[in-house]
């Protein structure tokens, strides 16, 4: 580690973040916006750090102002440095997100505001969270804190995991069997990594599974969603809902089937945005144990993706 390590900031938002930085005034750093090659640390967005990478031959250590890191883990890129992502900062921001649509599907709020347009009086009853079922595909960070709000409105929750049981209020862990997993479930809430796993679990089995009364909320990966799988349940009204926030394309062809299918709310890649103050700080916590020399906070595995 040099002296005064040189940080890059590659991001859309660099200007802000600079001058975040300026105000936090980090100790023996040297803040830059162009390419050099005594960048040590860079922090920005992975799409950006990946076109830089052959330029930074004294990279030690990249920070991802983004929880997803996939234009990073391509084999044929370099992988001789510590990279590390955006983690819990996106529990609260994801809960607002999941709960205002469950919510809006059970108070049938899209319906009352098409009554008020049309002046027609709707006492028709509402659903409640109440006493359902929501099922978490991934119980990470962003599960855990879902899986807390969903206590807050009496929800029994379920955790699909590959083998950890961390999140005390999940009330069923399961690590197979997703069949299983999904049977009896009101609510199922993808946040999934993108992994070799995960590709496509969302399927015609899985989906098969679930009531027909049930809301998928894709919020993870776009890839973990078989899509032709999910426009026949919707269509034959074997779901009743798909909240959509990514995928496998992104920005959504204009032409793409989703935009036409019954049933499917498109979000795009809205659910949990990085607000600079949230990635900042713990890219400053991560910092602080860079110059002690402490393993950091949320490094990624290449190998397993996250």
């Amino acid at each position: 580690m040099a002296e005064m390590p040189e940080l890059l900031v590659l991001s859309k938002r660099a200007d802000e973040y600079c001058a975040l930085l300026q105000v936090a005034k980090l100790p023996n750093l040297e803040i830059k916006t162009a390419l050099s090659p005594k960048v040590e640390i860079v922090f920005g967005e992975p799409d950006l750090i990946c076109e830089a990478l052959d330029s930074l031959p004294a990279l030690v250590w990249a920070q991802s102002t983004w929880a997803g890191v996939e234009p990073l883990l391509d084999p044929n890129l370099r992988r001789d440095y510590i990279l590390t992502n955006a983690r819990g900062v996106f529990g609260p921001l994801m809960s607002e997100f999941v709960f205002g649509y469950l919510l809006l599907h059970e108070r049938k709020i899209l319906q009352r505001l098409d009554a008020q347009r049309q002046h027609r009086w709707n006492p028709s009853l509402t659903g409640t969270l109440r006493g359902k079922t929501l099922g978490l595909l991934g119980v990470g960070s962003i599960g855990a804190h879902l899986a807390s709000t969903a206590k807050h409105f009496g929800l029994h929750v379920r955790g699909f995991t590959r083998s950890s049981e961390n999140c005390a209020d999940v009330d069923t862990y399961f690590h197979a069997n997703l069949p299983a997993f999904a049977s009896g479930l009101d609510y199922l809430v993808s946040l999934l990594p993108n992994t070799a796993e995960t590709k496509q679990i969302i399927d015609a089995d899985l989906l098969q599974a679930l009531p027909a009364h049930a809301i998928l909320i894709n919020a993870g990966r776009g890839s973990a969603v078989k899509e032709l799988a999910l426009v026949e349940a919707l269509e034959a009204g074997r779901l009743a809902l798909a909240v959509l926030d990514v995928f496998e394309r992104e920005p959504l062809p204009t032409e793409h089937i989703f935009w036409r299918t019954r049933n499917l709310l498109i979000t795009s890649h809205t659910a949990a945005p990085s607000f600079p103050t949230d990635i900042l700080r713990l890219f400053i916590e991560n910092y602080h144990l860079y110059l002690d020399h402490e393993p950091l906070m949320y490094r990624v595995d290449f190998e397993r993706g996250y």
